[in-house]
């Protein structure tokens, strides 16, 4: 066993300085004793486990660094690539720390661990305000003033939900449950999430920013409020306040959008007919109306046949100025509801052709042109990047990447992303800059040729907004990630930026863990921008 320990730390020793500027992405992260650094009780902790595999006692899979179910060669050589380095929550080497300075810090509660799910920060004027679930896994939502360390909470009370065997207002297992916030225009606070296929869980302040007005409504319009899933406040073209989400599940789907009237504080639909539908037979992935430099509200999506995240195809694109008449990248108007038969189809994927809902990204080159960036298989069966352009009212098809790797992914739940791509965006050159992160090839972001679209050379990392210290964790449970979430809104100091920082473990398909980590600490840091 020595000899062998020997044997693997000579070539630990031997590869590192080769690979030392390699930054990878891996599914776990490889600093197995979470002290900031991959070193040599890392190394020592991963022998220990070196060639078990899934069913074996003494398998953990944070250990198999590649998911393939076998802590083997592939995970040492990921391991090897990365000793010595410092080590970020999202499992990957840190390429950039920009070591800011930290104005102040307040602790606001002890939250719960067992998984990740999106909190929210709202700034408004000189309040702030939290929602998030507590130790107990309870919604809770707190607010102060800016110049205040003391925090006011309040915990919203939902309904019993027989077939999850709980409240409403406690959250179980599912990362889907995020929870989100508005304000509208007379000042009163909008609460939303904790949503998977679940009747509408919504609440509103009875009094203008005072979170302890909160009380419970079961209904906006009335009609599809059973089954919701994503919800998300937007502003419309005249800053309406609307609230979308989906009724359905995944593979059978509508998306709905409702406006909020201020006079009467109702809700109404804002078109007759769901936005999107899936006919019975699919749903779509949509990222929300994104407003373009040409004024428009740009909107893209993939439609999915069944829960199977294997089945996701036809990325498709839509426009509209009001975000009531919609059109094709051509500007043919479209019928709504938009369905699979619309006409609005970018690039005729098929299921099970590489295509995840988690990555589809839109951006817009120099001349103000929608771009999409998404994944699919090439014809070798290998998984890449593409981009697809609008030129002349016609999408026209990228390959970016030359990788030499399948992401074989499928099934339900959370999915832990291998491959991600960023937006098409200017860069102060006039190149394309566009960004990627891969279980295999690391991180980086791509310099784009603005005619041709293929890559000719990379932009430096961007440094990261977070302060050093914060992208450690601190935990000393085994597992544990750092979340984070930025402040929305603005407020009255417009030299500060706002940061949520806790721990939890990592995804786990949605499923419950039978064993749970100790709450964490839920805390807001003060940056300077």
């Amino acid at each position: 066993m020595c000899r062998h320990i020997l044997a693997l730390l000579f070539i630990v020793l031997l590869i590192q300085p080769l690979r030392a500027n390699v930054a990878l992405e891996q599914v776990s992260s490889p600093d197995f004793d979470n002290s900031g650094v991959v070193d040599f009780p890392d190394f020592l902790l991963f022998v220990a486990k070196f060639g078990a595999r899934q069913g074996d006692d003494k398998y953990e899979d944070r250990f198999d660094l590649d998911g393939d179910g076998e802590i083997g060669f592939d995970d040492f050589l990921h391991f090897a690539a990365n000793f010595g380095k410092t080590v970020a929550s999202n499992g990957g080497a840190t390429p950039t720390v920009d070591n800011r300075k930290i104005l102040g810090s307040l602790f606001i509660s002890k939250v719960w661990a067992g998984h990740p799910v999106s909190f929210d920060l709202l700034t408004y004027g000189d309040v702030q305000f939290v929602a998030f679930y507590d130790a107990d896994r309870k919604m809770a939502v707190g607010m102060r003033n800016l110049d205040a360390e003391m925090w006011t909470f309040e915990q919203p009370r939902g309904v019993w939900l027989e077939n999850r065997g709980r409240l409403s207002s406690e959250t179980g297992w599912d990362t889907h449950n995020y929870l989100t916030m508005a304000i509208d225009t007379d000042d009163h606070i909008h609460l939303s999430g904790n949503m998977h296929v679940d009747p509408l869980i919504y609440f509103r302040t009875t009094r203008p920013l005072d979170v302890t007005s909160f009380e419970r409504i079961d209904s906006m319009v009335g009609q599809n409020e059973d089954r919701c899933t994503y919800p998300v406040f937007m502003r419309g073209p005249n800053n309406e306040l609307i609230f979308r989400y989906r009724d359905g599940s995944s593979g059978n789907a509508v998306e709905f959008y409702n406006m909020y009237d201020i006079e009467t504080r109702t809700w109404r639909r804002l078109h007759d007919t769901p936005l999107l539908d899936g006919l019975g037979r699919m749903n779509a992935y949509a990222r929300s109306p994104q407003k373009g430099p040409d004024g428009m509200f740009h909107m893209i999506w993939m439609w999915r046949d069944t829960p199977d995240a294997a089945t996701n195809h036809d990325i498709s694109y839509a426009r509209s100025r009001d975000l009531v008449a919609w059109e094709t990248g051509s500007g043919d108007a479209l019928d709504l509801p938009i369905t699979i038969e619309s006409g609005a189809i970018v690039d005729p994927v098929p299921p099970r052709g590489g295509m995840i809902n988690m990555t589809q990204s839109l951006g817009f080159d120099h001349q103000k042109r929608p771009v999409i960036s998404y994944h699919k298989h090439d014809e070798n069966g290998y998984t890449q990047a593409y981009c697809a352009r609008l030129e002349y009212g016609e999408w026209v098809v990228y390959k970016v990447s030359n990788w030499t790797y399948r992401w074989e992914f499928g099934g339900g739940g959370s999915i832990i992303a291998e491959i991600r791509l960023g937006s098409v965006n200017v860069a102060s050159d006039g190149g394309l800059s566009m960004s990627y992160i891969h279980v295999k090839e690391g991180r980086g972001i791509w310099k784009l040729d603005p005619q041709t679209m293929q890559v000719i050379g990379t932009y430096p990392p961007l440094p990261s907004a977070i302060p050093r210290e914060l992208a450690r964790v601190t935990s000393q449970y085994p597992g544990m990630r750092i979340n984070t979430r930025w402040a929305r809104g603005s407020g009255t100091r417009p030299g500060e930026r706002y940061l949520l920082r806790w721990e939890t473990l990592g995804r786990n398909r949605d499923l419950p863990r039978e064993e749970i980590p100790p709450p964490s600490d839920l805390r807001l840091y003060i940056l300077p921008k």
